[in-house]
């Protein structure tokens, strides 16, 4: 059986072959494990990868979290292109966070 980060970062590398897509990773913020997809310039977010994201487990950041953003994952500008963040709901809150004393 294939670990969680295991399969997020399969599926990040799979993202990341679309056209409109010039990154994807996994990332981590606070407790929770995260998928970052970064669209090329002039890009919008493939309706098919939010909803594949969506059955791998995978809410847009800004739905999780309740902000006022206009879009359920917006994460803001990179470069000239757009940032899209999403939560792992299946292990939300499991993830220790970094503590600097």
């Amino acid at each position: 059986m294939v670990d969680r980060a295991t399969e997020l970062r399969q599926l990040t590398d799979q993202i990341a072959d679309y056209d409109a897509i010039d990154d994807a990773f996994v990332a981590k913020s606070f407790t929770d494990q995260l998928v970052v997809v970064d669209c090329k310039a002039g890009e919008t977010l493939p309706a098919a990868i939010t909803e594949r994201l969506h059955d791998h487990g995978l809410d847009g950041a800004n739905d999780v979290y309740a902000t006022t953003e206009g879009d359920q994952s917006s994460a803001g500008a990179v470069g000239e292109g757009t940032r899209h963040q999403f939560v792992d709901t299946e292990t939300r809150g499991d993830h220790q966070s970094y503590v600097v004393d």
